[in-house]
C-alpha cells in the first residue's frame, strides 16, 4: 500500500508512537510519504493516514479533497469522534484489507457574488460580530422561514452531527443518514428549534444587523464577511472517503466517546 501521513501538529513530528506506526506499516511492505497540502498527494496513493485530534482530521478531509483518497483517522488527541483509533489498533486491519470505505456527504458554502466558495465536513455557521443580535433569514429550496433572531446559525451534515450542532441541541443522526441540519445558535426566539431536512435542499442564509460585519466558520477556518452577504449552502458534488475498522461502529463510538445514554439506573 502506498499511504499518505499527515501531521498538523509539529509536536507529533517526534512522538515515539507515530514512529512505532511508521516502522511497521513499512515491515508491512507499505510505502510511506508525509503531506502538508492538497498538491501533496501523489498518484495510486491507497489512503491518508490523519495523525492527531479531530482537528488534524478535518484538515485532512479538505487535503484530500476530491481526490477520492479514503482518509482514515488515528487518535494522537483527545476525544477523537472522527480520529477514533489508537495507533496500536490500524496497522493489521490495514494489511489485511480488514476494513470498509464509507462515503461522508461534504457541505459546499458559497458567498454569492464574491467568488468565494469552500468545503467542510462537519458544519458551517454564521455569529454575530459585536454585541448587536444578529437576523438570519433563511430559505429552504427558496421557502423562506420566519427571520431567526440569535446570536448566530449553523448547518451541518449527518457527520457533524455529534459536534457543534449536538452542543447546540441538534439531533444524533448516523452518518449514513442523507440529511442537513439546520440550527439557531443561542436564539432569542424560543419557539425556534433545530430543523432537519433533506441533503438535496439548498439553504441560502442573509443577515439583519446594526453591525457591518458577521463571521463565518467552516469547520475550523473562519472568515469575516460583510452583513450584506448572501450564503448559499448545499452538499458538494463529491464526497469524502474515509476508512472504518470492520471492528468498529457508530453506536459504540457513540457511548464509549460521548457517554450517550449513561445513567446511574443502568450501571
Amino acid at each position: 500500500m502506498r499511504l499518505a501521513l499527515y501531521i498538523k501538529k509539529r509536536s507529533l513530528a517526534g512522538d515515539a508512537r507515530i514512529d512505532a506506526l511508521r516502522e511497521a506499516l513499512k515491515a508491512g511492505g507499505c510505502v510511506l510519504y508525509d503531506v502538508r497540502t492538497a498538491e501533496d498527494i501523489l498518484p495510486d496513493t491507497d489512503a491518508l493516514l490523519s495523525l492527531g485530534g479531530d482537528g488534524t482530521f478535518l484538515s485532512a478531509a479538505r487535503i484530500v479533497g476530491d481526490s477520492g483518497v479514503p482518509v482514515l483517522g488515528v487518535n494522537f488527541g483527545r476525544l477523537g469522534f472522527l480520529s477514533e483509533y489508537k495507533p496500536d489498533d490500524v496497522v493489521a486491519p490495514l494489511l489485511s484489507g480488514a476494513y470498509t470505505v464509507e462515503n461522508r456527504s461534504l457541505l459546499r458554502t458559497e458567498v454569492k457574488d464574491s467568488g468565494l466558495t469552500d468545503i467542510s465536513l462537519n458544519e458551517m455557521t454564521v455569529h454575530r460580530k459585536g454585541a448587536a443580535m444578529l437576523g438570519v433569514d433563511v430559505t429552504i429550496d427558496g421557502e423562506s422561514l420566519p427571520t431567526c433572531w440569535a446570536d448566530g446559525f449553523l448547518v451541518a451534515t449527518s457527520s457533524g452531527s455529534t459536534a457543534y450542532s449536538l452542543s447546540v441541541g441538534g439531533p444524533i443522526c448516523l452518518p449514513e443518514t442523507r440529511v442537513l441540519i439546520l440550527a439557531p445558535i443561542a436564539p432569542h426566539n424560543l419557539n425556534i428549534r433545530p430543523i432537519v431536512v433533506p441533503e438535496t435542499s439548498v439553504v441560502d442564509l442573509s443577515f439583519r444587523s446594526r453591525e457591518q460585519e458577521i463571521m463565518a466558520t467552516m469547520d475550523n477556518r473562519n472568515l469575516i464577511l460583510p452583513v450584506s452577504s448572501v450564503i448559499s449552502v448545499s452538499v458538494a458534488q463529491f464526497s469524502l472517503k474515509t476508512i472504518r475498522l470492520d471492528r468498529s461502529n457508530f453506536i459504540h463510538a457513540l457511548k464509549s466517546k460521548l457517554f450517550w445514554g449513561e445513567d446511574v439506573r443502568n450501571l
